[in-house]
């Protein structure tokens, strides 16, 4: 494998260009790295509740099998990666934007391009963010992982036709007050299209049918239905297919430790089953057209 690392993400690709297959895997909530003076002031405790625990970790098993893997470096409680660079509440900012805004319905309970509470009624701040920093937190992390993801995406696109991007993701296994599903305990596995619009859904369907024959309980598109990076980098009329996939986190960690837990090896090895047979289906999917 090859690896290449700076400061806002990690990029490991197939040893081989031979090896390489139509699919890209991304993790843009795997960072802990905090940038220094981030002015931050929510207890590490809660914090890590906002972290994809070892998601990169647990899909490093894709270069090998030929996919390249890209996994941010950066918090997404710093800067989210998975929101649009639009999606901020300017009553979180020290001065006006001077570009139109549009928070969605996370930003508008706490979870946006910028974090307003790292859990409900825990806040990221004290008081105001200089607007400043919020555009240096975009060009200098957010644009730069975007870039590294469109590249990788573009790549795979030219070389085959196809593109098959897996953007993956961890979730409590029960909502908080921040979530949708507030106090619903959640299934093993999520996978979102954006309801159809980021895939196609025959593809969904396939994926969510993998998992199920593993032996996990799979819901499509709730209780999400995908952020902003599938909806973006997803254009199926254009051979190219983005899903969220969420795993839910007391499958294989201790949630209160933030600890891997006895399910990790297992849900590795499964995810390693799921990407071999991805790239069966792939090359299938390519000899149709």
């Amino acid at each position: 494998m090859i690896k290449s690392i700076n400061q806002v993400y990690s990029i490991i690709r197939p040893s081989l260009a031979d090896t390489r297959l139509p699919i890209v895997i991304d993790s843009p909530h795997s960072g802990t790295d905090y940038p220094f003076n981030s002015g931050i002031i929510a207890p590490s405790e809660a914090l890590r509740t906002t972290w994809d625990a070892f998601v990169d970790e647990l899909w490093s098993i894709a270069p090998p099998l030929g996919a390249p893997l890209l996994s941010a470096r950066f918090p997404r409680a710093y800067i989210d990666p998975n929101r649009a660079p639009e999606d901020i509440d300017q009553a979180m900012l020290d001065e006006p934007w001077p570009t139109p805004l549009t928070p969605s319905a996370a930003c508008l309970r706490g979870m946006g391009l910028i974090r307003l509470n790292a859990l409900p009624g825990v806040p990221m701040y004290a008081g105001k963010v200089s607007a400043a920093e919020v555009r240096y937190r975009l060009s200098q992390y957010y644009m730069p992982y975007h870039s590294a993801l469109k590249t990788l995406l573009d790549d795979a696109h030219e070389k085959f036709g196809h593109v098959w991007h897996i953007n993956c993701h961890s979730m409590k296994s029960v909502g908080n007050a921040m979530n949708v599903d507030s106090g619903v305990a959640r299934p093993d596995i999520v996978i979102s299209d954006r309801n159809g619009t980021s895939a196609n859904p025959a593809f969904t369907e396939w994926a969510a049918a993998q998992f199920d024959a593993l032996g996990y309980k799979v819901q499509i598109n709730s209780p999400y239905q995908g952020g902003h990076i599938v909806h973006h980098y997803g254009m199926p009329t254009q051979h190219r297919h983005s899903v969220q996939i969420e795993i839910k986190r007391g499958v294989y960690m201790d949630e209160r430790n933030a600890e891997k837990a006895e399910g990790f090896e297992q849900l590795q090895r499964d995810l390693e089953t799921f990407v071999t047979a991805l790239a069966g289906y792939a090359q299938q999917k390519m000899k149709e057209k």
